[in-house]
């Protein structure tokens, strides 16, 4: 029994440290990670034929900007937005900048769903396609990005010490927030 409990305590150690470094680099590898995506999903965009949703970007981006970009332009144009997000968050620097860009690139990103349901949602049960999928699980990068964007005003995680015994009673965490007054 002691050697259980001493066991129990060690993991308990090895979950607070883990905890603690998750809080204190969590944010930072999220924003990592998204300039990273989208820096390489930009970088293909540049070259014919080479994303596989290059005609769906294409023709979404001739509707919405009413035919100022299309064709290849209209994938340079993507390419250049979805670098310089890519590069925002890569860097930290100019960050509100790249979430504001993200937000934007987001509504183009989504729209497909809007304009071409019949393509997404086809056959009688209107099952999503593969690249229907593809759209739809847009909305993390957009969770994502209001994580980041929270930054910006200074918000972190900050760690309530709690042992793991304590949080397998099956109440889930708090979420504090504090409102500064002006």
């Amino acid at each position: 029994m002691n050697r259980a409990h001493s066991l129990f305590e060690r993991f308990d150690d090895l979950d607070t440290k883990m905890n603690q470094w998750l809080v204190a680099n969590s944010i930072h590898i999220l924003r990592f990670c998204m300039g990273a995506v989208f820096l390489g999903f930009g970088i293909l965009k540049f070259f014919y034929g080479v994303s596989p949703v290059e005609s769906l970007v294409a023709r979404t981006t001739t509707v919405l900007t009413v035919g100022i970009f299309s064709g290849h332009s209209a994938m340079v144009f993507v390419a250049v937005l979805e670098c310089m997000i890519g590069i925002c968050f890569l860097s930290g620097r100019f960050l509100r900048v790249g979430v504001w860009l993200l937000a934007f690139q987001m509504m183009g990103a989504m729209s497909p769903l809007m304009i071409y349901p019949s393509e997404l949602f086809p056959g009688p049960l209107h099952a999503p396609t593969l690249t229907a999928q593809y759209i739809i699980k847009d909305i993390i990068l957009i969770a994502a990005g209001m994580v980041i964007a929270s930054t910006w005003t200074g918000a972190k995680i900050v760690a309530k010490s709690q042992s793991f015994r304590s949080a397998l009673s099956g109440s889930r965490p708090r979420v504090f927030k504090t409102i500064h007054g002006s």
